[in-house]
């Protein structure tokens, strides 16, 4: 059935739930702008009306179309900032949206890691509070294509170099964030609401490991290495300090506390939330070494 005469903004497409959501939009006959800074590399869906600009400089997107419905955003397309969110958000009401979806994390209700973090979250989910349109936060747990991050390791020696072993959390498949963010984007019913979504199952970095190796077929291990080990090694590979302090702080917390599990996803959509072992399944390719010619 094709819902719509509107057009969803998508403000964050080329990340791994915006795309998804870009994907199920299109599949269900709807409209759909996807903004992106650099369209020739976007390789967006067929049928997305891809928009030029830098969310994080609103007034650079001066193609955003009229007649919108809803915007998904994304507080890591506007770099965090709160007042990028608002003067986007005004620009999106402008052209006739009703709704906002962020896509927020689970630390602004549930803490961990340097508060600064989930302060970037909490600016962006006040910035749709004032915005004067609808609101949804979808407050995510940590996803599981986090684990991507090990896949040159996995492919090159099997063993997982990392810190904090027995840090726990639920990771959430993108798929599951996405067809909740759908749902929220479409239907007004979900306003005025903030979930929290994670995935069905509380499971440490060993675990994870151990389930890539059932998906691709090998022993994996990992390693336990000092924190500031890791650091050093991050910072060593060009990454800017940000990035460890994210991961380490948070891995740090959940160390002692293991994140929330929830079963919303399954309260919304119906049906359980995807497990990490079917994320491990759907992605087994970048976990195993290309064959050699």
């Amino acid at each position: 059935m094709i819902r719509g005469i509107y057009m969803f903004v998508v403000i964050g497409a080329t990340g791994s739930v915006g795309r998804d959501v870009v994907k199920l939009l299109l599949e269900a006959g709807d409209k759909v702008a996807a903004v992106t800074r650099d369209p020739a590399a976007a390789a967006l869906p067929a049928g997305a009306h891809v928009v030029y600009g830098d969310p994080s400089r609103p007034g650079s997107l001066t193609a955003l179309p009229d007649r919108v419905e809803a915007v998904l955003l994304s507080p890591r397309a506007v770099g965090g900032a709160g007042r990028a969110a608002a003067e986007l958000l005004s620009l999106a009401a402008a052209r006739g949206a009703r709704r906002v979806v962020v896509l927020s994390a689970a630390t602004v209700e549930h803490p961990a890691g340097e508060r600064r973090f989930a302060e970037e979250f909490r600016a962006v989910e006040q910035a749709a509070r004032g915005s004067g349109l609808e609101w949804t936060f979808l407050r995510c747990a940590d996803f599981a294509a986090n684990a991507l991050a090990w896949a040159p390791q996995i492919r090159a020696t099997g063993v997982v170099r990392g810190a904090y072993g027995g840090a726990a959390t639920s990771p959430i498949h993108q798929r599951d964030i996405a067809e909740v963010a759908v749902r929220a984007l479409v239907d007004p019913g979900h306003a005025g609401r903030a979930y929290v979504l994670t995935g069905p199952r509380s499971l440490d970095q060993r675990d994870k490991v151990r389930l890539i190796g059932e998906a691709i077929g090998r022993d994996l291990s990992f390693q336990e290495l000092a924190p500031e080990q890791v650091r050093r090694a991050m910072l060593a590979q060009g990454l800017p300090e940000d990035v460890p302090d994210r991961l380490l702080g948070s891995l740090a917390d959940y160390a002692h506390n293991p994140g929330p599990t929830t079963d919303t996803v399954e309260q919304l959509l119906g049906r359980p939330a995807l497990t990490f072992a079917a994320w491990a399944a759907d992605n087994t390719a970048a976990f195993t070494a290309p064959a050699r010619s």
